[in-house]
């Protein structure tokens, strides 16, 4: 899923926002900026299934043999 975030604005000037394709607590991270731009704070949160999944990170191991000629 593409990482994003959905931002809707009322005619009363309340401020909603929807962090989506961000698995665990770093979507929280986007809302701090979002209040940031904004000049706002978070009045109320709701978290979807992708809050309590974690991301996962595929890591390769590489190991490195140096060889010297006559030994």
């Amino acid at each position: 899923m593409t990482k994003r975030i959905k931002v809707q604005i009322f005619e009363d000037g309340t401020v909603q926002a929807e962090v989506q394709g961000i698995k665990g607590k770093k979507c929280t991270n986007y809302i701090k900026i979002l209040e940031d731009i904004l000049q706002a704070e978070t009045v109320d949160s709701d978290y979807t299934k992708e809050y309590y999944e974690t991301e996962k990170v595929m890591l390769d191991e590489v190991e490195h043999q140096e060889l010297k000629a006559g030994e």
